[in-house]
């Protein structure tokens, strides 16, 4: 499976984050990726950017140190509506929408709250994606999930950093590989790094859909070309919002 953007990505506008934009570029080209996604954290994450960085992200060049730069956001789930922490006038800027769980900005709620509120992100136009659905400090009817991510056309991530940072993942993460192949699901792959010598490192997650056998054709970032596909969708469809 080749995996030639990374679609999650911290600066240390995240807060909590410890490389640059220029040290993510970097680390991209030493993996010999394509291109990388920046999508710091929404403002409602403590240490946060305020919203304005999503829209002053403009400036910085298309490409940096050979690898293309895409603006993107990672935003936090801030209701049981699918309500997130960025408006539609900076969401409508930026090539990549993700939205999580995060238990800083909204606990859980427990499985059939946490499955409805997923969904209903999942529902919000201006919502491309969902960063680690897997975590299971946020239990969802995963089926549940997936087949509303069909429905709507979003992405659900598989991201590398779980298999590290929060145990017991491994049996949800399969379970959204193998119900996204069942419902022909789109998935992402990124590394969720915040340290630039990780941006490409999708060991575990490339294993994980060598086990399961899962079609590139449904991962948005086996391919430039597939990737970019995918953000003019969603390009389009976020500028007809109202």
């Amino acid at each position: 499976m080749n995996i030639c953007i990374d679609t999650h990505t911290h600066s240390v506008t995240s807060g909590h984050a410890y490389s640059t934009i220029d040290d993510l570029a970097r680390g991209a080209r030493k993996r010999r990726l394509k291109g990388f996604v920046l999508t710091d954290h929404g403002p409602a994450m403590p240490g946060g950017p305020v919203p304005y960085h999503f829209a002053n992200l403009r400036i910085i060049p298309k490409k940096l140190f050979g690898v293309f730069f895409f603006t993107g956001v990672e935003t936090n789930i801030m209701d049981a509506e699918g309500g997130i922490d960025l408006a539609a006038k900076y969401c409508k800027r930026l090539d990549f929408v993700m939205t999580g769980f995060h238990e800083i900005c909204f606990g859980s709620q427990g499985r059939e709250a946490n499955t409805k509120t997923m969904i209903a992100a999942l529902a919000n136009p201006l919502v491309d994606g969902i960063s680690h659905p897997g975590n299971p400090m946020f239990p969802i009817d995963i089926e549940e999930v997936v087949k509303a991510a069909a429905k709507y056309g979003k992405a659900l991530e598989i991201n590398n950093s779980s298999f590290r940072i929060r145990p017991g993942c491994e049996e949800n993460c399969r379970a959204v590989a193998e119900y996204s192949k069942q419902y022909g699901s789109l998935l992402s792959i990124g590394s969720d790094t915040h340290y630039w010598a990780d941006v490409g490192n999708f060991t575990k997650a490339r294993a994980l859909l060598k086990q399961v056998a899962f079609p590139p054709e449904l991962v948005i970032n086996s391919s430039l070309e597939r990737f970019r596909a995918f953000v003019e969708k969603r390009r389009t469809a976020r500028a007809e919002i109202r």
